[in-house]
């Protein structure tokens, strides 16, 4: 049991382009989101609702948005760094079986939300324990799922008919793959290297 917990964790990968497209059964699905709606949250607020994503239309109007924010982000690189960016695949929006957007609702359990009172923040981070237990669960069943961050907060609320007050955290694709990379697509593309758990282990203060 242990080990098939690390296994999961360490497997974990940030899929972009080994999606094959096919449907995704409906109750590995439930599986998924019910592990997603277990994750602990601030003041059990559970802010969070899940929005899926198939309609081939919808899923092609936010790649083109995609595809626009990779420009601009492009054209902000040195020549070095483009090239490297332009081999990175970065989405596979129109590749998985589906998309599902993780929101966040401030509003939720307010205006007395134990545990939040001093740390506004919280709320939003249990979002995003919920975002990574959906992608553990994932995993497990052998899916693939990735985190598209290519997008305008603003245009994903009026692509959903997201109401005010509601943020988009995180645009997930998920859906079977062909495999799992062994390394991390930015490590093997040379983007950046993993650090050494003793490079950010502190003893007792930061100077520690």
């Amino acid at each position: 049991m242990r080990s098939d917990l690390y296994d999961v964790i360490y497997g974990r990968r940030d899929v972009r382009g080994q999606f094959t497209g096919e449907p995704l059964a409906d109750d590995v699905l439930d599986r998924v989101l019910r592990a997603a709606h277990a994750a602990p949250s601030v003041g059990l607020t559970q802010p969070w609702d899940f929005v899926l994503v198939r309609a081939a239309a919808t899923k092609a109007a936010f790649h083109r948005h995609v595809s626009d924010e990779r420009a601009a982000f492009a054209a902000t690189l040195d020549a070095e760094r483009a090239a490297r960016f332009a081999e990175i695949k970065i989405d596979g929006v129109l590749e998985s079986s589906l998309s599902i957007v993780v929101t966040y609702d401030a509003a939720r359990g307010a205006p007395a939300v134990l545990g939040r009172h001093a740390i506004a923040d919280a709320g939003l981070y249990s979002v995003c324990l919920a975002i990574e237990n959906l992608w553990l669960a994932a995993r497990a069943e052998d899916l693939g799922v990735g985190w598209v961050s290519f997008y305008r907060e603003a245009f994903v609320s009026e692509l959903l008919g997201i109401p005010a007050g509601i943020r988009p955290v995180a645009w997930l694709c998920l859906g079977p793959v062909t495999h799992h990379e062994q390394v991390p697509d930015l490590e093997r593309h040379g983007w950046a290297r993993r650090r050494e758990l003793a490079d950010v282990v502190h003893d007792e203060t930061w100077a520690g």
